[in-house]
């Protein structure tokens, strides 16, 4: 088994006990929710649905990863991933938009809570979540999947101590509003872990250049290497959050095949090495194509027929 196959197995199977821990938070703040009234621990329970969702979707998406490219899918089969982060962000802000609704009912009528059940439940899902948050941790930055379902959980567990300290109010005080204010603050944790997802999904399925990359420094770099005149039509991109391509024509002098080669490796160990790019196609050419502008107009026209890319 290769190193990569053997790492997206190991981050499968942390998916898979995190799924686990998470259909048992589940079942136990919804029960506990029902017999404490507290619509805090019920809209915890609604984000633990939602972690249970993203972790299983996380883990379909990791296996469809590892799908071999074919005749139909050539890059392969790393975006389905990608997807899967926007649906699971888009069914975030719905179950947000729950939480907010009964909020605001209960802010209209405060029903008496059961405040000791409320804070045993909340113990438990905290111990549980941060347990799942520091399974996924090391792996965080390796899948936009993992890093969804990490943030899901550390999310989760920050909601958690807000159902800690409104049970606590609610116990010593009997403000049962403050249930409901707790469910408002977990909304907003919520919503703003869907809106970081989302915004990343959409990035590359549209195709822009990854966030940490600028592509004027990248052109800049490129130029300055030996007997490299100039470099344009680039594009950088990402196929899914950890593999990120690159391609362009880079303008040399008349110079042989073999030369031609070598100045293309080097320019491959560049983009490899600096700025993380491990799929790169360039060609190299002695007389500038085009109107040779660093970034390229695609424009559907005859035109655009004759100008081979």
């Amino acid at each position: 088994m290769s190193v990569h196959k053997h790492h997206t197995a190991g981050v499968a199977g942390k998916l898979k006990y995190g799924i686990i821990v998470t259909a048992l938070i589940f079942a136990a703040e919804v029960a506990g929710g029902l017999l404490s009234n507290s619509l805090a621990l019920l809209s915890d329970a609604g984000h633990v649905l939602a972690d249970g969702v993203a972790l299983l979707l996380s883990w379909y998406g990791v296996r469809q990863a590892e799908r071999q490219p074919s005749h139909k899918m050539t890059f392969g089969y790393h975006r389905v991933g990608v997807v899967i982060a926007i649906v699971n962000a888009v069914s975030i802000v719905a179950i947000a938009g729950v939480i907010i609704f009964e909020a605001y009912q209960r802010f209209q009528s405060q029903p008496e809570i059961n405040s000791g059940l409320m804070l045993l439940v909340a113990l438990v899902g905290l111990a549980a979540n941060v347990f799942v948050a520091i399974w996924l941790h090391a792996d965080r930055n390796e899948n936009i999947n993992v890093r969804s379902a990490f943030w899901h959980a550390a999310g989760d567990a920050l909601a958690s101590v807000g159902v800690i300290v409104g049970a606590v109010v609610i116990m010593f005080s009997g403000l049962y509003w403050v249930d409901a204010a707790v469910s408002l603050l977990i909304s907003l944790i919520i919503l703003t872990s869907a809106w970081a997802i989302f915004r990343e999904g959409m990035r590359i399925l549209l195709e822009g250049a990854p966030r940490h990359l600028d592509v004027r420094e990248i052109a800049d770099t490129l130029r300055s290497l030996p007997e490299v005149k100039d470099v344009h039509d680039l594009h950088v991109w990402s196929i899914s959050s950890n593999l990120h391509a690159l391609s362009c024509h880079v303008t040399v002098d008349d110079v042989s095949v073999s030369r031609s080669e070598e100045i293309r490796r080097r320019i491959e160990e560049v983009a490899r090495e600096k700025y993380g790019i491990g799929h790169t196609t360039i060609q190299v050419e002695c007389n500038t194509c085009g109107n040779g502008e660093l970034l390229c107009r695609l424009n559907i026209s005859e035109e655009d027929h004759d100008h081979q890319h």
